[in-house]
């Protein structure tokens, strides 16, 4: 495998790895190349992205595995964003989110996981960022997982009293599914404004 192939092969495994990172050893595994061949990829790559000024990420070494993050050159326009994050429609992963926790509260980001059966905390960061959603508790269950709530901007933003005011649940699958294409076409369409 050339230079190039595996560099852009580690960058494509750390983009989605996120936050989460990768250890040196993992990307080789994922490669199907030694751990030296990607460690002379990771610092090529970061050489790479260090000298010059046109990227705004690198590849940062945090804790035994690899990230891509940020430039600190960056730092004032990533800043705007998030200072500002009404101004970005919510995905489909959190207004999915949204209606679990808004329809099983209290829950844990587990439970969560566990009924869309995939990760869910990006999602929950979002929506904890947007004040939809906040945490409510500890489960009382081992390791006292963090419980979630819906909060009173929720409760504006959607005009609910409280939560007994939202849709109730279909017991049909039939009604089930034309009741949730209802509710989350309206929450569509309360963020896209």
């Amino acid at each position: 495998m050339d230079s190039k192939n595996l560099m852009s092969r580690i960058e494509a495994l750390l983009f989605v790895a996120g936050d989460d990172g990768m250890t040196s050893r993992q990307l080789a595994q994922y490669l199907d190349v030694g751990v030296i061949d990607v460690e002379a990829g990771l610092s090529e790559l970061e050489t790479k992205y260090n000298e010059a000024e046109d990227h705004g990420i690198t590849i940062k070494q945090l804790a035994g595995t690899y990230q891509l993050t940020t430039k600190q050159s960056a730092a004032d326009t990533i800043k705007k964003l998030v200072e500002n994050p009404t101004s970005q429609v919510l995905t489909s992963a959190s207004l999915e989110v949204l209606a679990i926790i808004a329809y099983k509260q209290p829950i844990t980001r587990a439970e969560v996981e566990d009924l869309r059966g995939v990760k869910s905390e990006r999602p929950i960061q979002t929506l904890v960022s947007r004040a939809l959603v906040q945490e409510v508790g500890r489960a009382e269950k081992t390791g006292r997982a963090i419980l979630y709530g819906t909060t009173k901007e929720f409760l504006n933003y959607f005009g609910l009293k409280d939560i007994s005011e939202l849709p109730p649940l279909p017991t049909e699958e039939s009604e089930e599914e034309e009741a949730t294409d209802l509710f989350m076409t309206k929450f569509q369409e309360a963020f896209n404004e």
